[in-house]
Order: C-alpha cells, then structure tokens, then sequence
C-alpha cells in the first residue's frame, strides 16, 4: 500500500494536437492525485545532416521545444497544477526513460501520435518503445 498519493507524471510534448490532450489529461490527474506534471521535450538529434546543418536544425528544435514548452507550462499553471518543465537532446524514447527513472515518476501521459517525422511521436515507434521500456505506467491519449 503506498504512503501517499502523490503523483510525478511526466508528459512529452511536441507541440501537436494530441500532445495537448495528453497534457489536458496529465493536468486532470495531477489535481485529482496531488500530482506534479514534468513537461519534456526531446530534440531528436539526427545523424544524418552535416555538421553546420545539423547545428542550425538543432537550434530550430530547441527554439521550438522552448516555446511548446512555455505554453504547457501556461496550461498547467492556469489548471492550478504543479509543473517543471526540462528539454532534453538525444533518442526521444531513451530520453523519456531516462528521465522517468531520474524524477521516479509514476505515470507517462504520451499523445498517440504527434507531428510526423519531425519530431518523431508516432504511436508503434515512440510509445511502443515506452510502452516496452518504462520503468512506470504509460497512458497513450488519443
């Protein structure tokens, strides 16, 4: 039996429409269960563009990443929920493992699918890698 029902839930987010409705989701349980949401976002570092520009694609990631970021935060802030948001480089579902380990969070919100093949979120690809790997529960939103 736990001690409390405090919750870490960690949510990536990539600035789609399904990510939103996880973070809605995430805001929802973290009210109900004195929970404390970790907004991520991962910049997925490709291998395959030269060094200047894989540097100026990364810079883009990051500056979008900041401002999904800054706008979940908003959200949850306004729902009245507990937030901390980190951005992370590197494979996106290593990432999200790693650090679910790191905040020993509870649960992973994840939307199903997210915006294609730039940032990666793919409902068989990066939940199903979490699904398989998590060290917690995963909620997949649709």
């Amino acid at each position: 039996m736990r001690k409390s029902l405090y919750m870490n839930i960690l949510v990536p987010l990539d600035g789609s429409e399904n990510s939103q409705k996880a973070l809605l989701q995430a805001c929802d349980l973290a009210k109900n269960h004195q929970g404390h949401l970790v907004l991520v976002y991962v910049v997925d570092k490709p291998l395959s563009l030269n060094l200047l520009d894989r540097k100026e694609y990364l810079g883009i990631l990051r500056k979008f990443g900041n401002k999904v970021l800054i706008k979940g935060k908003e959200i949850a802030k306004n729902q009245g929920v507990d937030v901390t948001t980190i951005i992370k480089e590197g494979n996106i579902s290593n990432e999200i493992v790693k650090l679910a380990r790191n905040k020993k969070c509870n649960l992973i919100i994840v939307g199903s699918k997210g915006l294609g093949k730039t940032a990666r979120f793919f409902l068989g690809s990066v939940s199903s890698k979490l699904a398989n790997n998590s060290p917690c529960s995963i909620l997949i939103v649709k």
